[in-house]
C-alpha cells in the first residue's frame, strides 16, 4: 500500500501526543494509566483511515480504544477524522478514550502485557492471496498466538472481510488453534445494513456494490469461553426439550410403544 502523505507528517503527529502514540512499547503495561481510568481496552489492528475506530470511541465512552497502523499518513487521517467527529457531534476539542498507535502486529508482545487487551478487531485485513505469503495474514496461527497472549480472560477477536478465500483460510486457522467461534456470517448485511454494527470505509463501499461481507467472532479468554459453552449447552437443551415435546405430542401411545419394542 503506497500513500502520498503530506509534508511534515511526523512533526504533526508528534504535536498530538494526547491522541497519537508513536512509541507504544513505552506504554506496555501502562495503557490504563495513559487513559487515566481502568476501562477495558479494545484495539483495531490495521485501522485504515480511522472511520471505524473513531465511531466506536464516540459510541462507547466507557471503553478505551486503540487504532493501530504502520503508516504515518493513516495516523494523520485518523486524527483528523476523530477530532472532526467529536467536534461536530459533541463540540469536544479532545478525544478522551482513543489513541492512534504506530505499530505492527508482529510486535504486539512488546506493546502489551499479557491480558492487557479485551478485544481485537481485524477489519478487512490484507488477504495476501498467494500461498507463499500465508504467514503475513493477520489470522495466521502465529498471529493468533500473539493475540491469545495479549487478550484477557474475557478476550475476543472480531473479524470481518470481503475476501471469501481469506475467510475460508481464517475459519481453518481459528479451528486449528482450537478457538471457539460464534456469530459466523457469510453475508452480514443480506437483510439490510446492520445498524447495531459500525461499518468501515471499505465495508460501506463493498456493501454498496452488493458484495457479501463475511464475519465471525472468536472467544479466547477462559471466562468468555466458559460462558459461550454454557450458552451453547443451554440452547441445545432447550432445542432437545422442544423436539422431545413435539415428538411425544405427535404420536400416539400405541405408536410410541411399537417403536420401542
Amino acid at each position: 500500500m503506497r500513500l502520498r502523505g503530506r509534508k511534515n507528517i511526523r512533526e504533526s503527529l508528534e504535536q498530538q501526543s494526547d491522541l497519537v502514540v508513536l512509541e507504544p512499547q513505552e506504554l506496555k503495561g501502562k495503557w490504563n494509566a495513559f487513559f487515566e481510568n481502568d476501562n477495558p481496552i479494545y484495539i483495531e489492528i490495521g485501522m485504515g483511515k480511522g472511520q471505524f475506530i473513531s465511531r466506536q470511541s464516540f459510541n462507547n465512552p466507557n471503553i478505551n480504544f486503540l487504532g493501530m497502523d504502520i503508516y504515518d499518513e493513516l495516523l494523520r487521517r485518523g486524527c483528523e477524522k476523530a477530532r472532526a467527529l467529536w467536534k461536530s457531534e459533541r463540540d469536544a476539542e479532545e478525544v478522551p478514550n482513543l489513541a492512534l498507535v504506530r505499530g505492527n502486529a508482529e510486535n504486539l508482545q512488546d506493546m502489551f502485557e499479557p491480558g492487557e487487551l479485551e478485544r481485537i478487531y481485524l477489519n478487512f485485513s490484507d488477504p495476501w492471496p498467494k500461498s507463499k505469503h500465508a504467514r503475513r495474514r493477520l489470522t495466521h496461527p502465529r498471529f493468533l498466538e500473539k493475540y491469545k497472549q495479549a487478550l484477557s480472560e474475557i478476550g475476543e477477536i472480531h473479524f470481518k472481510t470481503d475476501s471469501l478465500s481469506l475467510f475460508e483460510y481464517s475459519l481453518n486457522s481459528f479451528s486449528n488453534t482450537e478457538l471457539q467461534m460464534r456469530h459466523i456470517s457469510l453475508d452480514l448485511h443480506r437483510h439490510g445494513l446492520r445498524d447495531d454494527l459500525v461499518l468501515t470505509e471499505y465495508e460501506t463501499k463493498f456493501v454498496g456494490q452488493g458484495m457479501p461481507i463475511y464475519r465471525l467472532e472468536a472467544v479466547i479468554g477462559d471466562k468468555v469461553v466458559a460462558e459461550h459453552r454454557r450458552n451453547v449447552a443451554g440452547e441445545l437443551a432447550r432445542e432437545m426439550k422442544r423436539n422431545g415435546a413435539v415428538t411425544l405430542n405427535a404420536i400416539s401411545d400405541e405408536e410410541y410403544e411399537a417403536d420401542h419394542k
